[in-house]
């Protein structure tokens, strides 16, 4: 009997000037553990005369996760924050009661043909913590734990995994690992899981039960601890996951709430332009009328 329980392909949304892939949350999947969003951004060549320029937007009630394969992005936030994130770093925001961040092309990139691919995601707070005052981490590439195991480099990005701990300050129990094989490999992780998981095949493929995936694919297990796949040649996969909160989620455009009195809070907030602005910014991103 297959362990997959759910297969979920891309699905493409316009974020502005923006293609990404949608992978969660999908209609029969709001949610796998903590994490509420993910898109993959790219592989987009991006001509001389295009940028990435996405004005300040607001979030309440989750951390985001910005993790790049390729490319550069400068992150302002209201806390003060101007960072550029690189391949292979992370960039961590929690937004609690309420953040802005814009994010764009570095400027020495404008006027420059270049590149971009990576993930976005959310993971959804603990209610405890969805109020809680907003705070920044960046973590460089070499800061993250990294390992050899049967021909398979392991990276763990955040959280939790087999003792490993990532320096990223998360506030539930969760994963986000990367596997990568240039040769084919059977893969037995499910003993070190825990809570619900799931894998997205950046690159390459996977065979399980028979059946091969591609690139592009989300796949949800039905039972974390009996996860076990052959991984095909030059292939990289990201499992992603952890205990599921016990509460469900209210997603309503970049908020998270545990209650609709949040979320219609920072609608009326966001609309008087009351939240705080990211320092040197004065454009912002309008509350969309439908959501």
């Amino acid at each position: 009997m297959s362990n997959i329980d759910l297969i979920i392909e891309e699905r493409p949304r316009d974020i502005g000037n923006f293609l990404v892939g949608r992978l969660l949350p999908f209609r029969t999947r709001r949610m796998v553990g903590p994490f509420i969003f993910i898109d993959h951004m790219g592989p987009a060549a991006m001509a001389t005369t295009e940028n990435m320029d996405i004005p300040p937007h607001p979030h309440i009630g989750l951390s985001t996760l910005t993790f790049l394969f390729d490319g550069n992005i400068i992150h302002k936030d209201s806390l003060g924050t101007e960072v550029e994130i690189k391949a292979g770093q992370v960039n961590w925001m929690t937004a609690g009661k309420g953040i802005v961040h814009s994010e764009r092309t570095p400027q020495y990139l404008r006027g420059k043909e270049k590149s971009l691919h990576g993930l976005q995601i959310w993971v959804a707070l603990p209610k405890a913590q969805e109020q809680m005052e907003p705070t920044f981490y960046h973590a460089d590439a070499e800061q993250l734990p990294a390992w050899e195991e049967d021909g398979v480099s392991y990276k763990l990005i955040a959280g939790v995994f087999d003792q490993k701990v990532s320096p990223v300050p998360v506030y539930s129990p969760l994963y986000f690992l990367e596997l990568k094989s240039k040769e084919r490999t059977k893969v037995s992780i499910g003993a070190r899981l825990y809570g619900e998981s799931g894998l997205y095949i950046l690159s390459g493929g996977i065979e399980s039960d028979d059946n091969v995936y591609g690139p592009k694919e989300l796949l949800v297990a039905k039972d974390s601890s009996i996860c076990e796949f052959t991984m095909l040649p030059d292939t990289t996969v990201y499992f992603f996951g952890g205990d599921a909160l016990p509460e469900p989620r209210l997603i309503y455009w970049n908020f998270v709430a545990t209650d609709q009195s949040l979320i219609d809070a920072a609608k009326a907030k966001w609309l008087a332009q009351e939240f705080p602005r990211v320092p040197g910014e004065m454009e912002f991103v309008p509350l969309p009328l439908q959501h």
